[in-house]
């Protein structure tokens, strides 16, 4: 099916990682992911902390960073990891997804990186990407690794908040950003190597996976669906890495807007805030950048797993 081309709206520079906060040495994930390139920061995992402070990971260089309200930058931690999905946890701890070592949390006033998911059953996860956690502390992460549409193993989990894991879905082809609807019923899923975003159904309780499918399937770009958000209303916030697009879909699936980045193209994360919660700020990972656009509607449930 086809829609005519939404209305366009165009990001602003918000924020962008100062040359001073360029490492000096390689990355051996960037020259596996992205030959030839180098970053200053691979950023990814936009989250807000009740003060307004924007954390995010550098996956490159295994950095946890922090963007002020003004928009400066600082190095909140540096270890030996990959991350590459972050969130806030209700008591004030940051988890890590992280591509190396599995689920990781960090504490905020020390910087402290400490593993707290990397090896169940003795068995290593294939590569962690992102993790969003529901409104009960139950928290939803994908395990990609390097799946494809040549090798669909990628996984998705749940972690109850009394700590059972359940593997949900394990033929996945590159799972990666995941958001679970207003009423939590279902939860959205990018699938980045099939270019697009899976519909995960599940039955009441929450427990079962049952009649998922294809919400919206996109084309074009470098590589696919990267991260998602939600507006108040159920409208899907889609990060379009390589095609420098943020996609805004209705609840229905029907193109809303599209968001351009005034530069760069790996558009990847992206989350609310601002003092209305109508601000989306997005990672651009090829200029180390946060983009900024103001939409006409609030982010869906703001700070409601902080609560």
């Amino acid at each position: 099916m086809f829609f005519a081309p939404p209305p366009e709206l165009t990001a602003e520079v918000f924020a962008e990682i100062p040359e001073e906060l360029r490492p000096e040495a390689g990355s051996d994930w960037a020259a596996v992911q992205h030959p030839g390139k180098k970053f200053r920061a691979f950023l990814e995992g936009p989250s807000f902390d009740r003060d307004g402070n924007l954390y995010c990971v550098d996956i490159c260089h295994g950095r946890i960073l922090k963007c002020d309200p003004a928009g400066q930058f600082s190095v909140v931690t540096q270890y030996d990891g990959e991350p590459n999905g972050l969130k806030i946890h209700k008591d004030g701890r940051i988890f890590i997804a992280d591509h190396a070592h599995g689920i990781m949390v960090m504490d905020p006033v020390t910087g402290k990186v400490e593993p707290f998911l990397t090896r169940p059953g003795l068995e290593r996860f294939h590569g962690v990407n992102d993790l969003h956690f529901a409104s009960n502390g139950d928290l939803y992460f994908t395990d990609q690794g390097q799946s494809g549409l040549h090798a669909p193993y990628g996984r998705l989990y749940r972690l109850s908040a009394a700590g059972q894991l359940n593997c949900l879905i394990d033929n996945i082809p590159s799972p990666n950003g995941l958001v679970l609807n207003e009423t939590e019923s279902q939860l959205y899923l990018a699938v980045t190597r099939m270019n697009a975003v899976w519909r995960v159904r599940f039955l009441p309780g929450g427990q079962t996976v049952a009649k998922s499918g294809t919400f919206i399937q996109l084309s074009g770009g470098l590589a696919g669906p990267d991260g998602l958000a939600l507006g108040e209303g159920g409208e899907l916030v889609i990060g379009h890495m390589g095609l420098g697009t943020v996609w805004v879909m209705s609840r229905l699936g029907e193109p809303m807007f599209r968001i351009r980045s005034p530069r760069g193209i790996l558009t990847a994360n992206c989350a609310f805030g601002g003092p209305e919660g109508r601000d989306l700020y997005i990672t651009e990972a090829e200029t180390s950048s946060i983009l900024r656009v103001r939409l006409p509607f609030r982010g869906a449930r703001m700070f409601a797993h902080q609560d």
